[in-house]
């Protein structure tokens, strides 16, 4: 079992990002309103706050995680998402999370923070209907958010 002191500090930072990063490359996938962008947040965040696991790590992010929410901080400061690239820069974040997984944590560890991390991006993702007109017409989850979530799943290494 690993916990906080397992990781160095960017290296938690990056964990400790990882569930609103994935929530987020979903409301980049397809973008709404404000609306959209509010209840795919706040379904990100209740994921966040059950990580659907006992294991120490994912117990320990969460915690870490909903803290700074509750303190009004950043939970991704450190990461600076810029314009066009930002979906790729996502992506590219989530690779860095599965490589510190692959080195750090156990695998059962790794199994369980990836699959809560799909869970995170797939309650985003679930949160608002996309498209239509005036709620006629819209889908649950849209294509762009089918696409999105399937690079989040090739990103983090699958789902164990």
């Amino acid at each position: 079992m690993t916990g906080k002191k397992d990781y160095e500090d960017d290296a938690w930072a990056t964990l400790r990002r990882a569930p609103i990063v994935a929530g987020f490359a979903i409301s980049l996938a397809d973008p709404g309103g404000p609306i959209e962008l509010s209840k795919e947040t706040m379904a990100t965040l209740k994921a966040i706050g059950q990580p659907g696991s006992d294991e120490e790590l994912l117990v320990a992010v969460s915690q870490d995680a909903m803290a700074m929410a509750q303190q009004h901080q950043n939970p991704v400061d450190g990461l600076e998402l810029k314009g066009a690239t930002a979906g790729q820069q996502v992506l590219d974040e989530l690779r860095k999370v599965d490589g510190i997984l692959r080195t750090t944590a156990t695998p059962s560890e790794g199994a369980a923070f990836r699959a809560w991390i799909l869970a995170c991006a797939q309650a985003a993702a679930n949160a608002a209907k996309e498209g239509g007109f005036m709620g006629f017409g819209a889908v649950l989850v849209s294509e762009g958010e089918q696409k999105m979530l399937a690079q989040v799943t090739e990103a983090i290494g699958g789902a164990g």
